[in-house]
């Protein structure tokens, strides 16, 4: 199971009833956020989720809406008595910046691992996470992220007992480990079926429509993006500052193919105070789109 949280769906400023941008998702104990606006250690606590386990921190670019609120966050954690590492991985410049703001929140009791995104495209794998970095198109270097849990195919009891795999062994090769005994060897090919379905989110904020996020948002469970404006007629507005449209996001997960089962919009103007009031135009371009508020939040399952 895959916990999805959309922290704060703000966009340029938080309000009183939204924060600015973060997702949390949680898989197996470990935490992961993507981006950092002020406000997300509250709305970590009301969600309550607790921020200790946060082992990975993405984030999609550095203007202030996406990443103010990491100080605050930091020292949070700190207090949590967490000692275990954190893994940032961002556009060039993490290092720096992340630095720069941790000066006012010093003495932390855990080490600062960093890791820059290269290129267009860039994979990770950490804490049971696979995560997939894609460059969007905004006024400053941004990235999209993918992130899939993967899922091994079925043991096979049945060929297990006929090849004479002995019972202590059948956990370890589920686990994918090569066991060797004696003359004997047993590998996890030998006992688990094909790879089935596994879990997908795709993200993506403060980008005008390209061609890779629909690729990316193929096949998802479940695809956010950003939709900065949902009043009709603000498509100049929404390119004057390299951001989309709620429209210009549908057509996105339209094209996507496979379809992304459904998508939630974020990142919303401060002048756009009921983003709800435009859903049913949108869903004429994309039916399962909802337009989200702070703190939706949802249970991917593996399917049976």
């Amino acid at each position: 199971m895959l916990d999805v949280c959309l922290l704060g769906t703000g966009g340029m400023m938080p309000l009183p009833y939204r924060w600015l941008t973060s997702l949390m998702l949680r898989y197996n104990g470990s935490n992961m956020l993507i981006d950092c606006g002020e406000g997300t250690q509250i709305a970590i606590k009301q969600k309550g989720w607790s921020p200790n386990p946060i082992d990975i921190i993405c984030f999609t670019h550095y203007h202030a809406d996406h990443i103010s609120g990491l100080p605050g966050l930091l020292l949070s954690i700190g207090n949590s008595e967490r000692t275990e590492p954190i893994t940032f991985i961002g556009p060039k410049g993490l290092t720096r910046v992340v630095s720069a703001l941790c000066t006012i929140a010093p003495e932390l009791p855990f080490e600062l691992r960093f890791i820059e995104i290269e290129g267009n495209r860039q994979n990770f794998h950490l804490c049971g996470y696979y995560i997939e970095a894609f460059r969007v198109k905004h006024n400053v270097a941004c990235y999209g992220y993918s992130v899939s849990i993967p899922r091994i195919g079925r043991f096979d009891a049945d060929k297990a007992k006929e090849l004479g795999i002995p019972l202590p062994y059948w956990n370890r090769l589920q686990k994918g480990e090569t066991i060797t005994d004696g003359d004997m060897t047993y590998s996890p090919d030998m006992v688990i079926g094909p790879a089935r379905r596994g879990l997908k989110v795709t993200y993506c904020t403060d980008s005008r429509p390209v061609p890779v996020i629909s690729e990316m948002a193929a096949g998802a469970d479940l695809f956010i993006c950003e939709g900065m404006y949902g009043e009709p007629g603000s498509e100049d507005k929404a390119k004057e500052h390299s951001h989309m449209t709620f429209y210009e996001a549908a057509r996105l997960a339209a094209a996507a193919d496979p379809a992304p089962k459904e998508m939630w919009l974020t990142h919303y103007s401060p002048s756009l105070s009921y983003p709800k009031d435009y859903e049913k135009e949108v869903r004429k371009i994309f039916k399962n789109t909802h337009t989200a508020k702070d703190g939706r939040s949802v249970d991917l399952l593996f399917e049976d």
